[in-house]
């Protein structure tokens, strides 16, 4: 991991194992499966669920400055706590986490290499007690804007070229074939990308551990479709949680200075009336 341009980001499962009496951290799993933590976690860890405390669930949006904070204070973190967040699905949403806390002035948040994923496979010890830890007074930063792409940034982007657009679904959401994964109920009107986008799956940054992919493979797989870097980038996917995990590769990892992270994504632009849409494989 010392190759990435930000190894600080990422800790091992050997680390969280070795923290899990440390005072100063907090572990917290984040899960699309928000029932996966019930039925074991590392020992220690929180839950947070990715659809009732990491977004506002009156309207469409992330966590409001308050929500952060109240989310930060209930769960006995302060600003000099390193928060280590994980989950499954190769840490979809615990990089989703990890944005809004970095986009709200967190000072040390990181993510679990390997996720819920690498704990299981190593066989390490899982928990299903539920710690209680006791409440902070938690204070954000205002929101930092610049690591969220909003709708006319995009349609500038796309229209104007002025920055590298990544779709980071799958080959079968970029085309059109589908909508959306199995299963997954937020969806759009029309299939298809937005015009100018570049297919790279979020999930070829990973290996099969749910480790993320040496700074060599990541270089090559983001460069050999010209996201190298020289422009503005903007990640996307359904809703923003994919991307999250692309952004955090690009921003992190690869060291790209200016990333942001298109959450109203496919569900926002697949049903915007008028909107150009392209179809058709990478």
């Amino acid at each position: 991991m010392s190759d990435y341009a930000h190894p600080e980001m990422l800790v091992s499962t050997d680390w969280v194992a070795a923290h899990r009496a440390d005072p100063n951290v907090r572990v917290v799993e984040v899960d699309v499966d928000t029932k996966a933590y019930d039925e074991g976690h590392a020992p220690g860890a929180l839950a947070w669920a990715w659809n009732t405390q990491l977004c506002d669930t009156l309207r469409r949006d992330i966590l409001s400055r308050e929500q952060f904070e109240e989310l930060m204070s209930s769960s006995g973190i302060a600003k000099d706590t390193t928060v280590v967040i994980y989950g499954d699905n190769n840490n979809w949403f615990a990089c989703w986490a990890l944005w809004q806390a970095v986009m709200y002035g967190h000072p040390d948040v990181r993510i679990m290499n390997g996720g819920r994923k690498k704990w299981l496979l190593e066989g390490r010890e899982m928990s299903t007690d539920k710690p209680a830890p006791g409440r902070t007074h938690y204070s954000a930063s205002n929101a930092d804007l610049s690591l969220r792409a909003f709708l006319p940034q995009v349609m500038v982007a796309s229209s104007g070229q002025t920055a590298a657009m990544v779709d980071v679904r799958s080959p079968q959401e970029f085309s059109g074939e589908i909508l959306a994964p199995p299963g997954l109920p937020e969806t759009c009107q029309r299939g298809g990308h937005i015009p100018g986008a570049q297919s790279i799956p979020w999930g070829k940054a990973c290996n099969d551990d749910g480790t993320f992919k040496s700074l060599p493979e990541l270089k090559a797989l983001y460069e050999g479709q010209g996201i190298d870097g020289s422009k503005p980038v903007i990640a996307y996917c359904r809703i923003g949680e994919r991307s999250s995990h692309s952004w955090f590769v690009l921003k992190y990892l690869l060291g790209y200075s200016n990333v942001t992270n298109y959450d109203g994504s496919w569900t926002e632009w697949g049903n915007l009336v008028g909107a150009p849409i392209a179809r058709g494989a990478a």
